[in-house]
C-alpha cells in the first residue's frame, strides 16, 4: 500500500507499509521538534521546565523510532496508532518494546549472525544482481533493533525525573518533574511539582516520594484531587505549585477520532485543500498553587496540608500557517477559548512521489 492510500479505519488503525512507517515517524518527528522550539520561545514554561520537557520528549522520539526499526520490514504483526484523541501509538506498543528488549539475548541467539548476513548481502547484489530479500532485510532490522535499542531510553507508563532545587523566582525550595502515559487517553502528561520539605534535605527521603508520585500521580485526574493526594501522603512535603501538561492529541491523517480539530484536517486533506502532511498539536497546561494552609486530624495527630487554588487551565494549538487559517474558517469558537492565539510552527513537506 503506498502513502496515497493511506486507509485506518476507526476500529483499526494499523500502519502496514514500509512506506507509512516512515511517513509517520518522519511526521511526529518534525512536529515534536518544532513544539518544543516553539513552547521555549513562547516561554509557556520556564528555563528548568522546557530542558525537562524536551527530554521526556527526546524519550518519546526514541521509543517511536525503535518501534520504526522493529516494523520497518515485518510482515507478521503492524504498529498500531491509537484511535482516541491521541495520534501516538498504542501504549501496548511501548510494552512491547520493554518485552522484546527483556529478551534480547534470546532473540538475539535466533538471528542469523551479522558476519554472515553481510556475506549474504553482498554475495545477492554484487554477485547475483538481485535485490535483498524481505525476510533477510526484517533480519537486518531486528539485529539493528536489538544490539542498539536501550531499555533505558523506552519512555514508560511512567517516568521519574529528579529532585532537584527549584529555579529562582520559585516560592519554594525544591522542584521534581515526572511524566505518564495515560493508557485512558493513550497519550503523554509531563508533570512539574515545587514543593519545600521540613527534613533536612528532600533528596534523602527520594524513594518515598518517588514512590508516593508513581503510586498517585500516574494518570490524568483533577489536579486539584492529584494535588492534596500527594500533599495528604507526604507529611514532611508541603507542595506549592503542581503544573501538568497534556501532550497532544496529535491532529493528523493517521488520528481518526472526533476531535474536531482532527475532523477539520481530516475533512481538508480528502478535499485535497491541504496536503496529507498536514498536522496541529493540542497543548494544554494546568496549574494549581498554594494559597495558604490549614491543620487537619485530630488533638493527637494533626497533619499541616495546602490550601489549593482555583486550577487555572490553559489551552494551546500548535500548527502551520495554512492550517491556522483552516481552523479559524471550520472550528473559530475553538480558536476564540485558548489562552493565546494559535501558535504558528513550520509546515512539513514529504516527497510522495518518491515512496
Amino acid at each position: 500500500m503506498s502513502i496515497n492510500h493511506i486507509v485506518t479505519p476507526l476500529d483499526s488503525a494499523i500502519l502496514d507499509s514500509k512506506e507509512q512507517y516512515v511517513f509517520y515517524h518522519k511526521m511526529v518527528d518534525f512536529a515534536f521538534k518544532e513544539l518544543v522550539t516553539a513552547v521555549e520561545t513562547q516561554k509557556l514554561c520556564n528555563e528548568q521546565e522546557n530542558l525537562l520537557f524536551k527530554q521526556y520528549c527526546d524519550l518519546l522520539l526514541y521509543s517511536i523510532e525503535a518501534m520504526r526499526v522493529k516494523y520497518m520490514y515485518d510482515d507478521e504483526d503492524n504498529m498500531k496508532v491509537d484511535l482516541t484523541e491521541s495520534g501516538f501509538p498504542n501504549y501496548l506498543e511501548f510494552r512491547y518494546l520493554f518485552n522484546d528488549l527483556e529478551l534480547r539475548d534470546e532473540y538475539l541467539g535466533k538471528l542469523t549472525p551479522i558476519d554472515t548476513l553481510k556475506k549474504e548481502f553482498l554475495e545477492t547484489l554484487m554477485h547475483n544482481k538481485q535485490p535483498i530479500k524481505k525476510n533477510k532485510l526484517f533480519q537486518a532490522s531486528s539485529i539493528v533493533y536489538y544490539t542498539s535499542v536501550n531499555k533505558q531510553y523506552i519512555f514508560n507508563r511512567f517516568v521519574q525525573g529528579k529532585i532537584t532545587n527549584a529555579p529562582q523566582g520559585i516560592d519554594a525550595k525544591y522542584m521534581v518533574s515526572w511524566s505518564f502515559y495515560d493508557v485512558s487517553h493513550n497519550r503523554p502528561f509531563i508533570c512539574f511539582m515545587y514543593f519545600n520539605y521540613s527534613g533536612t534535605d528532600a533528596r534523602d527521603a527520594k524513594e518515598e516520594i518517588y514512590e508516593i508520585l508513581k503510586a498517585t500521580a500516574d494518570r490524568d485526574m483533577a489536579l486539584d484531587t492529584m494535588a492534596y493526594s500527594i500533599d495528604r501522603k507526604l507529611p514532611k512535603v508541603s507542595p506549592k505549585l503542581i503544573k501538568r501538561i497534556d501532550l497532544g492529541p496529535m491532529h493528523n491523517v493517521f488520528a481518526k477520532d472526533e476531535n474536531k480539530i482532527t475532523h477539520a484536517i481530516l475533512e481538508s486533506i480528502g478535499k485535497k485543500e491541504i496536503p496529507l502532511e498536514s498536522y496541529a498539536i493540542s497543548f494544554k497546561i494546568n496549574e494549581t498553587a498554594s494559597l495558604g494552609e490549614f491543620k487537619e486530624g485530630n488533638f493527637f495527630s494533626k497533619q499541616t496540608l495546602q490550601k489549593w487554588n482555583t486550577v487555572l487551565k490553559n489551552k494551546y494549538v500548535f500548527a502551520p500557517h495554512r492550517i491556522i487559517q483552516l481552523l479559524y474558517n471550520k472550528t473559530p469558537q475553538m480558536m476564540d477559548n485558548l489562552a493565546k492565539a494559535p501558535i504558528e510552527v513550520s509546515g512539513l513537506k514529504i516527497d510522495l512521489k518518491s515512496k
